[in-house]
C-alpha cells in the first residue's frame, strides 16, 4: 500500500502536471471550417446564376479608361449608358485561372500562413476612429500612438494571424503621412503578416520604397511580399471607383498581395433580401476578380465578400446580427463552392462596452463565420462600437474566443485510443474513476483548451480575489502587455534610414 509521502508526492507531480502548458496546441490557428452550411447546393447555384445574370445584362459602370481597355482586351462588351457588360464564359474562365492558394509572407517566415483551401484563420482589418480608453473606459479620437500600441499588443496574441491596421491615426491630417506612418507602425512592431491601405496610388511607390528598406535593399520586398492591400474597387451598386482602381494597378506593379473588398449593405446599397444581397454581392466582388486577372491572370487575390447590414428602421450598421452571422457563413460558404480564397468579416459588434452584447454578438457572428471555412476572418480582433471603436481589452478576450472557436472546428477524433474500452475496462475494474489515469492525462494534455482569462473558480474565490469582471481582468492584462512587451523589430540603421527619407511622426 503507497505511503502517505508516495502519495503527497504524487498529488504534488499531477498538479505540477496539469499546471504546466500542455505539450500539444489543443486549438491552433489555421483548423478545418466548411461544417456549417447555410445553402444547399442548389441554392448556391440560384445565386450564382443571378450573378452571373447580372454582369451579363448590367455589368459595371464609371469603368476608368485604362480598365476599360484592359476588360474589353480580355472578352468584355460595351453596354447601356456606357457601361462594360461581362459575358457568363469570360466570368467562369476568371474564376478557373484565378489563383487559388498563396502565401501571406510575415517578415519571420514561421509567421506565414497560406491562404485557401479549407484552413481558418483570425486577423484584423477596420478603421475605427476611436479608442475605447483604458483609464476612463470611455471613447476618445483613435491616435497614432494608438495604432503603435495595438500593433505590439496583438504581436504577443497568437491567434491574430495578420494585422491590418485597426484604427486610424485622426492625429495625422496629411493623407500622405498618415498612409506611411501606419505601415511604418505595423513593420516596427510586428513581424507577422500586415495589410495596409493605401489613400492613393501615387502613394505606393514610396511606401515600397520604404518597405524595401525593410527587407533588406532594392526590390526585396517585391520578391517576398509581406504587405497586403485592403482595397475596395467596387462601389455598390455595380460601379468601380476611380481612386481605388489605380490603387489596384499601382498594387500589381509592385507585386503587392490584395484584397479586394466588396462592402455593399442591405437594404441601402443592395437588396434588403438576404438571397439578393447575396446575389449582387458576388456579382461585384466577381467584377474586382475579373478586373484584377484582365491586368495580370493569375495574380493573389482573397476574394472578399463581406455582407454588411443596416437596421432599416434607423439606418445604423448592425455588424453584431444575426443576419450578419448567417450571410457571412453563406458568404464564405460560395466562396470556397468557386474555390476561391475566401475573406469575410465577424465580430463586428455594436456593443459599446465590454459587456453581456459584446460576448454575444462576438461569438455568435465568429463562430458561424469559421465554421462555414472562411479562410480570412476580417475585424475579428478588437472591434467595437460597429466598427468605429477599437479596444485594447477586445483584443484579448477575443484573442482567447478564438481559442474557444478552433477547438470547436478541430472536433472529436474518433479513434480506438480515443474510444477508451480499455481505460473504461481499467477504471471501472478498478479505482471506480478516471481522475488519476493515464488515459486522463493524455487527453488532459492534447484535447482540451484552459483559458487564461475566462474564470471557472467558485463563487467564494472568486469575491475574495476582488470579484472582477472580464473587463476589469482584460483591462489588467492589456495593461501588463503594454508596459513590458516592446519589440525591437527594425535595426538602428534601418530606423534611421526611414526617418531620413519620411517625415515619421512617432
Amino acid at each position: 500500500m503507497p505511503s502517505d509521502n508516495n502519495r503527497r508526492s504524487g498529488r504534488k507531480a499531477r498538479l505540477v502536471q496539469r499546471a504546466a502548458k500542455p505539450e500539444v496546441d489543443p486549438c491552433s490557428p489555421g483548423q478545418i471550417g466548411g461544417a456549417f452550411k447555410p445553402l444547399t447546393e442548389a441554392e448556391i447555384g440560384l445565386i450564382y446564376d443571378t450573378a452571373l445574370r447580372l454582369l451579363e445584362t448590367l455589368g459595371m459602370g464609371e469603368v476608368p479608361e485604362r480598365l476599360r481597355k484592359d476588360l474589353l482586351a480580355a472578352g468584355a462588351l460595351g453596354g447601356k449608358q456606357d457601361r462594360v457588360t461581362f459575358p457568363r464564359a469570360m466570368v467562369e474562365d476568371t474564376v478557373r485561372m484565378a489563383a487559388k492558394t498563396f502565401v501571406l509572407h510575415g517578415r519571420d517566415e514561421s509567421r506565414s500562413i497560406e491562404v485557401g483551401g479549407d484552413r481558418v484563420f483570425f486577423g484584423t482589418g477596420g478603421a475605427a476612429v476611436q479608442t475605447l480608453d483604458l483609464d476612463t473606459g470611455l471613447y476618445r479620437p483613435s491616435t497614432l500612438a494608438d495604432l503603435h500600441d495595438f500593433t505590439r499588443l496583438q504581436d504577443t496574441l497568437s491567434n491574430v494571424s495578420w494585422f491590418t491596421r485597426c484604427c486610424v491615426a485622426t492625429d495625422v491630417p496629411d493623407v500622405f503621412d498618415l498612409d506611411v506612418n501606419t505601415v511604418y507602425a505595423l513593420v516596427r512592431n510586428t513581424t507577422k503578416p500586415i495589410a495596409t491601405s493605401f489613400t492613393l496610388a501615387e502613394h505606393v511607390a514610396p511606401i515600397v520604397d520604404m518597405l524595401n528598406i525593410v527587407a533588406g535593399g532594392p526590390a526585396k520586398f517585391s520578391e517576398r511580399p509581406f504587405l497586403k492591400a485592403h482595397i475596395s474597387p467596387v462601389i455598390s451598386p455595380l460601379r468601380y471607383g476611380e481612386d481605388a482602381v489605380d490603387v489596384v494597378y499601382e498594387c500589381v506593379r509592385h507585386n503587392i498581395p490584395m484584397s479586394c473588398i466588396t462592402a455593399a449593405q442591405a437594404g441601402a446599397t443592395a437588396p434588403a433580401t438576404l438571397a439578393g444581397f447575396l446575389a449582387q454581392s458576388l456579382a461585384e466582388t466577381l467584377a474586382s476578380l475579373v478586373m484584377v486577372n484582365a491586368i495580370k491572370p493569375g495574380y493573389p487575390m482573397v476574394f472578399s465578400n463581406w455582407p454588411f447590414i443596416v437596421d432599416l428602421r434607423t439606418g445604423s450598421f448592425a455588424g453584431g446580427s444575426g443576419e450578419t452571422a448567417i450571410l457571412n457563413a453563406a458568404s464564405a460558404q460560395i466562396i470556397n463552392w468557386l474555390g476561391l480564397p475566401s475573406g469575410v468579416a465577424s465580430s463586428m459588434t455594436d456593443a459599446k462596452a465590454i459587456d453581456a452584447q459584446y460576448g454575444v454578438e462576438k461569438a455568435m457572428t465568429s463562430l458561424a463565420a469559421a465554421l462555414a471555412g472562411g479562410n480570412l476572418i476580417y475585424e475579428s480582433s478588437g472591434m467595437t462600437a460597429s466598427l468605429l471603436g477599437a479596444s485594447f481589452e477586445a483584443f484579448v478576450l477575443d484573442d482567447e474566443m478564438h481559442s474557444h472557436t478552433y477547438r470547436a472546428l478541430r472536433g472529436i477524433e474518433v479513434n480506438a485510443e480515443n474510444l477508451g474500452f480499455e481505460a473504461i475496462c481499467q477504471s471501472v475494474l478498478g479505482d471506480g474513476h478516471f481522475l488519476g489515469s493515464t488515459h486522463t492525462y493524455t487527453a488532459m494534455e492534447r484535447d482540451y483548451f484552459y483559458p487564461s482569462l475566462a474564470d471557472r473558480r467558485e463563487p467564494r474565490t472568486w469575491e475574495m480575489d476582488g470579484a472582477k469582471d472580464a473587463w476589469t481582468t482584460a483591462r489588467d492584462r492589456a495593461r501588463e502587455i503594454l508596459d513590458t512587451y516592446r519589440p525591437e523589430y527594425l535595426t538602428p540603421s534601418q530606423d534611421a534610414e526611414i526617418r531620413s527619407k519620411y517625415r515619421i511622426l512617432i
